[in-house]
């Protein structure tokens, strides 16, 4: 059995709209030792994470006390909405939940998230058999990875997880198939 903890990252500071370099507020950065603290007694064996620095700073203190080092995946990235910032989220998400070919210009669809980051994952998983994984990532990358091995997964549980950062997501899988998983909220990172 390998275990995927899927380490969505903690509160982000919007007020920065570059996707990539965009900073954890000061409570993002309290959240993430939460993160550390949780993580800690898992056993990991191998820790990546999207390139984004948000991702990568919510599991920065975890690796360091577990003296791991944080294998970078370009594909584990969050999903490009455009070259502009988008005041209506909340509209365009839900129209890409319907229409996974649904893109703006220069964005990505879900469907391309999906290939990418499921591609990324599987590889990780055949990898490492019967290892603990952490992934830093992010709210829809992390849906979209989820929804490839479970339905379930859909906007409904997308919406409803939008503004819980930092999230895990401990998914289990017996070779490449998902057979169970547990949700993490902040409230219950103890």
């Amino acid at each position: 059995m390998t275990t995927v903890y899927f380490v969505r990252h903690a509160k982000p500071d919007f007020s920065i709209h570059d996707d990539l370099t965009r900073p954890l507020t000061k409570e993002g950065l309290q959240d993430s030792k939460r993160v550390t603290d949780f993580l800690i007694d898992k056993q990991i064996d191998h820790v990546y994470s999207s390139p984004y620095l948000r991702a990568i700073d919510t599991i920065k203190d975890f690796a360091k006390r577990a003296q791991l080092h944080i294998k970078l995946v370009e594909d584990f990235r969050e999903r490009k909405v455009s070259d502009e910032w988008i005041e209506d989220f909340d509209g365009f998400a839900k129209r890409q939940w319907q229409d996974w070919d649904y893109r703006l210009p220069d964005g990505e669809s879900l469907n391309q998230v999906q290939r990418r980051n499921v591609a990324a994952l599987r590889e990780l998983i055949n990898q490492h058999p019967n290892q603990n994984i952490v992934i830093g990532t992010h709210g829809t990358s992390m849906s979209t990875m989820l929804n490839y091995f479970d339905h379930h997964f859909d906007y409904q549980f997308f919406n409803r997880i939008k503004h819980e950062m930092p999230l895990i997501i401990c998914a289990k899988f017996n070779g490449e198939n998902l057979v169970d998983v547990e949700e993490f909220t902040i409230n219950e990172l103890n």
